[in-house]
């Protein structure tokens, strides 16, 4: 069975782009769903797919570039591969599941592969040595060649790394795991998006916004029975809580010391690391002193703000 047309993405804007994506699980999407994202937790995803945030294909300096660079990417790979590749304007849904879907970089010429441009710091570089290829990746390209269909049995990777040093790696269709991946999609889109039903709550920003917007009002004085195990939960909080503030002691005991060397100095080298402790000059209201010589001004600029404070004490 072959994938189906969803979408040309020739013409289509940015935003309608990111309309469409927001119809199903990409490529991109795949890693987050099965937890092996560095960028993205399952319930950030949830919030996008649910339509409760953007989604948050955040331009940064490197997404933009690795944009811009992509056709650079793509040509290295046909001079260094002597493989010809031509792009595929259309986004493609799975033959069976329409929410599953595939928005290629390029297709092998006369060959039934895709090719995956990607562009990525020299920190990263270990993670491309010898035959490694992150895991996110991977379930990315394999879930490509599940929306593809049995006949596309190869992926290559084109790679700019650092800006100066190019790779280039095949790897071969893996039957398993695509249905390994196409089985938690379903799920996830099934019961998650579909059913309403949140992923576990995370540490991240968004999980934090959520819960801030969606608890905004409370009940005066309401007060309930946690179940048994946020008992766990407490002590694991206060522990790590407790660690996090010696780790920031011992930190600024270091930075302390360093400080002490360097003196009035600004700069100061040791191998490969820089210092810098280097005077600087910010501007701030004073409050005390505005509401004090202006209070007309001051009750006009300021703005009552309400928020929830948590707090943990031990009670008996």
């Amino acid at each position: 069975m072959q994938a189906e047309v969803l979408s040309s993405t020739a013409k289509v804007s940015r935003e309608e782009w990111l309309s469409i994506r927001q119809k199903g699980i990409g490529g991109s999407d795949a890693a987050v769903v099965m937890g092996l994202s560095k960028w993205k937790t399952p319930f950030e995803l949830w919030l996008e797919k649910t339509g409760q945030v953007m989604p948050e294909e955040s331009q940064s300096e490197a997404a933009y570039f690795g944009t811009i660079l992509e056709d650079v990417v793509a040509k290295e790979f046909e001079l260094r591969s002597g493989k010809k590749v031509r792009r595929k304007n259309q986004m493609l849904k799975h033959h069976d599941y329409e929410f599953i879907i595939a928005n290629l970089d390029r297709m092998i010429v006369g060959e039934k592969a895709i090719l995956e441009c990607k562009t990525t710091s020299a920190y990263n570089i270990k993670e491309w040595e010898d035959d490694e290829i992150p895991a996110n990746y991977i379930v990315q390209v394999q879930h490509y060649l599940g929306v593809l269909g049995p006949e596309y049995r190869k992926a290559y990777f084109a790679v700019l790394i650092g800006g100066n040093k190019f790779v280039w790696k095949e790897i071969e269709r893996d039957e398993e795991l695509i249905q390994m991946i196409f089985a938690t999609e379903i799920e996830y889109w099934n019961d998650k998006v579909l059913g309403g039903q949140a992923p576990a709550l995370d540490g991240s920003s968004a999980a934090e916004e959520y819960l801030k917007k969606r608890y905004a009002q409370t009940e005066s004085n309401k007060v309930i029975d946690l179940s048994a195990v946020n008992r766990e939960r407490i002590n694991r909080y206060l522990q790590l809580k407790a660690q996090i503030s010696e780790l920031q002691t011992q930190a600024k005991e270091l930075e302390n010391q360093i400080k002490y060397e360097m003196k009035d100095a600004e700069y100061g080298f040791v191998g490969s690391y820089q210092t810098s402790w280097k005077p600087v000059v910010s501007n701030r209201v004073d409050t005390r002193k505005l509401k004090e010589l202006f209070p007309d001004v001051y009750e006009k600029v300021t703005k009552e703000t309400h928020s929830r404070r948590f707090r943990i004490k031990e009670v008996g």
